[in-house]
């Protein structure tokens, strides 16, 4: 892992558990070229065949959880199970051309020694291929299934704080100066394992929401309680991830607490930040942290008047049955999703404010005095 800018996976597997690991760039397109070989040679053979290509199978069905015995940490995981892209069958043919597609793309990106993010492959690809690729999702979907680096995500979380952040050969950014903007976590993995990182708080804290980040950058709450602040504006990015499995690793003493809404969509990334997501499956190792929940939970709802809960939409209904029958969730956790769906309400964190502008930074106070997290 010394070197990730430079870099790709690398699949093992035993009966059970599947993770990919990183391999340097040569590494890489010397396994693409295989691929292409071995293909080649089974087409050019007496009995010519078109071969399927096989890939993890990233369902649901086929996720476990690793439970950690060291540490503290757990986290998603796929066992050795495969699906395959084939030319053959006639509702696959399209997704079997953008697996080489997309693997002619980042052959190229690595030579080069360039990076790029997906949306500037979406669209180099939309422009090369467009019976191929007619959105974003399927691009992503397709860079899961080949699990390449060489791409990288658009910044999108933000970092605020008692932290100092420095890039090789720059300055030093200290954070509580960048005022309620924050620190833009770079989608650059390379760039963020090589940051050098000093602090002096005693927790951290990862917000759901954007608004709410900004509100207490503004309010100056990483003075009142020694703090560092993070977000990813809504689900979190791999990026913003890695980053603050980066700080777990470089500050194990300090704990991680979330603060999310008190509805599915809340808890769903609360999980992804402490268990992986099953997408990313073959990685998660690399990204999970042991995140508490510090807020919201059904016992602060007596500081939220009745009128400011709201309805679960159907959304929130078919993440809460999807939470619910997976294995990652704590018994704890499915008791407040239990509650969420018997009352079929929700709160969000901005209902807080009913009690004053000024009251989340003495609510978070008081949670984290008492340890009232789980």
């Amino acid at each position: 892992m010394d070197d990730l800018s430079k870099s790709d996976m690398k699949f093992f597997s035993d009966q059970q558990h599947c993770f990919a690991d990183i391999l340097l760039p040569h590494e890489v397109q010397a396994r693409i070229q295989v691929v292409v070989l071995n293909f080649l040679k089974i087409l050019s053979s007496p009995d010519p065949a078109i071969s399927d290509l096989p890939l993890i199978n990233r369902k649901s069905s086929n996720s476990r959880v690793s439970e950690g015995i060291l540490t503290d940490v757990s986290w998603i995981f796929l066992s050795h199970s495969f699906c395959s892209r084939s030319l053959m069958k006639a509702n696959a043919t399209k997704a079997f051309i953008r697996v080489w597609k997309v693997m002619e793309m980042c052959f190229e990106i690595l030579i080069q020694d360039k990076r790029v993010t997906q949306r500037e492959l979406f669209y180099k690809l939309l422009c090369d291929s467009p019976h191929y690729f007619s959105s974003q999702l399927q691009v992503n979907r397709t860079i899961q299934a080949v699990t390449v680096l060489g791409i990288m995500a658009s910044r999108k979380g933000l970092v605020a704080g008692r932290i100092l952040l420095q890039e090789p050969n720059q300055e030093a950014v200290d954070c509580p100066a960048c005022g309620s903007s924050g620190y833009a976590i770079s989608g650059d993995l390379n760039l963020l394992e090589s940051l050098s990182m000093k602090t002096d708080a005693r927790y951290i804290v990862v917000v759901e929401k954007h608004a709410i980040f900004q509100r207490l950058a503004e309010d100056n709450v990483f003075n009142q309680i020694p703090s560092i602040l993070l977000t990813a504006k809504g689900y979190p990015d791999i990026a913003t991830r890695f980053l603050l499995h980066r700080m777990s690793r470089a500050f194990p003493d300090l704990p991680i607490l979330a603060l999310v809404d008190w509805n599915p969509a809340g808890l769903a990334i609360l999980s992804t930040y402490k268990f992986g997501s099953i997408g990313m499956g073959l990685e998660a190792y690399r990204y999970a942290c042991n995140v508490k929940w510090l807020g919201l939970r059904g016992d602060d709802l007596q500081l939220i008047p009745q009128q400011s809960l709201a309805p679960l939409k159907p959304r929130d209904l078919q993440i809460a049955r999807s939470l619910i029958s997976s294995t990652i969730l704590r018994d704890n956790y499915r008791q407040e999703l239990a509650v969420m769906m018997q009352s079929g309400q929700g709160a969000e964190i901005e209902a807080l404010y009913f009690n004053g502008y000024d009251y989340l930074v003495k609510y978070l106070a008081k949670k984290i005095v008492q340890a009232n997290y789980i």
